[in-house]
């Protein structure tokens, strides 16, 4: 494309100062027989010809005036052809100028189709794309502050529960066996929440920045999401649920990391628990094809509107907004999954309507960015 530019650019160049060749040639030859014309005329009135009488100065006056004359009309008409491209490259040029001070509303109106309306498009793309980053790191920056603030949040709730039992239980004011034990009780089921907690936030920032290195290997996805739910059974007996798991195959071989994929799991589970007991079925299906497998995880609790559909893989996405740490947890459990299944080079979506809500997941059987199969 570059070498076609450049002689699309001679070539009309290389035109024009031809055709303002030609033009001063042309002009030249009329004055030379325009000249000779009247020089013809006069001498049928019956005057001297002053050409034809003149000395060698003379005509050396004449030639050099003929090619003065050539010169000026050639360059009034070359510059003339090249008007409008030099109007257009001012025009560039100024665009540049004020996008390099920092006004990236800066566009430049496409005109024609050659190499200077490449140009613009171009710049306007850059221009673009500058926006673009400039409103992603924004958006990083606002990004980084909500996680400082709804992280600061979640963690000092259980932690001041937790600091305010144990300081009831080394006080010396006297308490019963059982208000002991209740008082430890609550201050152990803060400090596992609170551990969840820091676990997710260490998940997602990890996957997020790229320090955890997944370990491919081979391992059957059908058995590990088998386990899963039979870990899960005492969860879904707790939440009055009962669930299914249909398969096409008896078991699937691919490529991923075990960990990782169990959490993945676990997050979709854990996240059908808190949002579909209402619907008193998880309902698990795995589709298994040569080249991807296909694993849906869906409840039939509240039906996620279509608007946030768009968002729910977010940080800190929560449905029911109000920040229930019973329910929405960091709201980092879908953009944990969302990372993870990008890691194994999969596709996460989710749909909700009357029929439920569904979260499907598609990996390969060996991720693209695998060269080769690993050996377990």
């Amino acid at each position: 494309m570059k070498s076609s530019i450049i002689y699309s650019f001679h070539g009309r160049l290389f035109v024009h100062i031809i055709l303002s060749t030609m033009l001063a040639c042309v002009l030249d030859l009329l004055l030379i027989v325009s000249i000779k014309l009247v020089n013809g005329l006069i001498e049928d009135l019956g005057y001297e010809n002053i050409v034809l009488q003149a000395n060698d100065k003379t005509m050396l006056f004449l030639t050099l005036l003929y090619i003065l004359i050539g010169i000026l009309i050639f360059s009034f008409s070359f510059a003339l052809m090249q008007h409008r491209q030099v109007q257009y490259m001012q025009k560039l040029s100024t665009a540049m100028h004020k996008i390099s001070n920092g006004d990236l509303t800066t566009t430049v109106d496409i005109e024609g189709d050659n190499e200077l309306s490449q140009m613009a498009m171009e710049l306007n793309q850059m221009a673009e794309q500058v926006r673009t980053l400039m409103e992603r790191e924004r958006e990083a920056e606002r990004t980084k502050n909500d996680l400082i603030t709804n992280v600061a949040h979640d963690l000092r709730t259980p932690l001041t529960s937790i600091i305010g039992y144990l300081e009831l239980l080394s006080s010396n004011r006297p308490l019963d066996e059982t208000m002991r034990k209740k008082y430890l009780s609550i201050a152990y089921q803060k400090s596992c929440h609170l551990q969840v907690l820091i676990e997710d936030l260490f998940g997602f920032t990890s996957l997020g920045y790229g320090k955890i290195t997944a370990k491919m290997a081979e391992l059957d996805i059908v058995n590990l999401l088998e386990q899963l739910l039979d870990e899960f059974y005492p969860i879904f007996e707790q939440n009055h649920l009962q669930y299914n798991y249909n398969t096409n195959v008896a078991s699937k071989i691919i490529i991923g990391d075990g960990t990782l994929l169990a959490r993945l799991f676990d997050n979709l589970l854990n996240n059908a628990v808190k949002y579909g007991n209402d619907g008193k079925m998880i309902n698990v299906i795995l589709t298994a094809q040569e080249q991807v497998v296909t694993i849906q995880v869906i409840n039939f609790g509240s039906i996620i509107p279509a608007n946030e559909l768009n968002t729910i893989f977010e940080k800190f996405y929560r449905m029911e907004q109000s920040r229930s740490t019973q329910t929405g947890g960091t709201g980092l459990g879908l953009a944990i999954a969302k990372n993870i299944v990008d890691v194994h080079s999969g596709t996460i979506t989710a749909e909700s309507s009357l029929n439920g809500t569904i979260f499907k997941v598609v990996l390969p059987t060996i991720p693209s960015n695998q060269k080769q199969p690993f050996s377990s």
